[in-house]
């Protein structure tokens, strides 16, 4: 299974993520890193993880205030091998469409991950994944939290327009330590089998990625548990 980092930016900063509540968040303090620089921050997770994918989430663009550009475009050009997974509150796709374009270069390493709590309708959810966009690799990230679906477009319970990847972002159980949500991961495994699922939330320590990936994860993003010690070294 892979091991996917994970930074929350804001302000230009990366901050640490409790259960979801984004206004308090506060800079990072780690183990791993002695700076909340976002540069700084990505390639030591990604060293620690031995791997090329990060995940970004752009909290002022999800608090509805403007992308953070210069960031990502620091990011990319500090780091040229990086697939950047980018959740900045896409409400459609020509959302995403467009910041690509508005990134230039740094955009052909950005890879959309469009949020259940951020798309707009139904509709919507289907222009993500299909006709000219069915080859792009977008992810969708189905987005709960304390039991409740985050979904006005109803990502949930259409697995025909999921595309190939898919996150089951569990947001109480984000920087909380308490363990990997493998219900709901198995609620979507058998929704559709045959995708590749990413878990988000909860994971601690190895015994919780070998049952993350005993239950069916591909991948899981982690944060927390690299921060605080919780999670070794990839051998790379």
């Amino acid at each position: 299974m892979n091991l996917i980092p994970v930074i929350d930016l804001m302000q230009g900063q990366v901050v640490r993520a409790v259960r979801g509540d984004r206004q308090a968040y506060r800079p990072i303090v780690s183990r791993l890193c002695g700076s909340s620089d976002p540069v700084t921050v990505a390639r030591i997770l990604c060293d620690h993880c031995a791997t090329h994918q990060l995940y970004v989430a752009d909290l002022d663009a999800l608090m509805g205030r403007p992308v953070q550009s210069a960031v990502l475009r620091t990011l990319t050009q500090a780091l040229p091998r990086l697939e950047l997974w980018l959740d900045a509150g896409f409400a459609t796709a020509q959302a995403a469409d467009a910041l690509r374009l508005e990134l230039g270069s740094a955009g052909r390493q950005m890879v959309a991950v469009f949020g259940s709590e951020s798309l707009a309708s139904r509709p919507e959810l289907a222009q993500c994944f299909s006709g000219a966009r069915a080859d792009d690799d977008g992810v969708l990230s189905l987005d709960r939290r304390d039991g409740q679906h985050l979904d006005i477009a109803g990502c949930w319970d259409a697995p025909e327009l999921w595309p190939r990847r898919v996150i089951v972002m569990t947001l109480e159980r984000v920087g909380a330590g308490a363990g990997p949500d493998l219900e709901t991961l198995a609620e979507v495994r058998r929704k559709s089998p045959s995708t590749f699922v990413v878990g988000a939330g909860g994971i601690r320590n190895p015994e919780d990625l070998a049952q993350a990936r005993d239950a069916g994860a591909g991948a899981w993003l982690v944060a927390s548990a690299l921060h605080d010690g919780g999670v070794p070294r990839t051998s790379g």
